[in-house]
């Protein structure tokens, strides 16, 4: 099956299937994470942020709470 045909397919599956086929896609890549390449534009993005972390950083126990009470 051509990749065409086969995201036709997907799109043809009710939200819930998709959204449930999303999750078993990432958990799939996520399992083989240490694969996947990762560009080196990546990686200096990353040490320029940790170089300079944002003034609004917050921890993520406070996102927690931030979303919690928008909920």
């Amino acid at each position: 099956m051509t990749p065409k045909a086969l995201r036709d397919q997907i799109m043809r599956l009710p939200p819930d299937e998709r959204l449930q086929l999303v999750g078993d896609i990432w958990d799939s890549l996520a399992a083989d994470a240490g694969q996947i390449p990762v560009p080196e534009w990546h990686k200096r993005e990353l040490d320029r942020r940790a170089a300079n972390p944002s003034p609004q950083h917050v921890t993520s126990e406070e996102l927690h709470t931030r979303l919690n009470r928008q909920a």
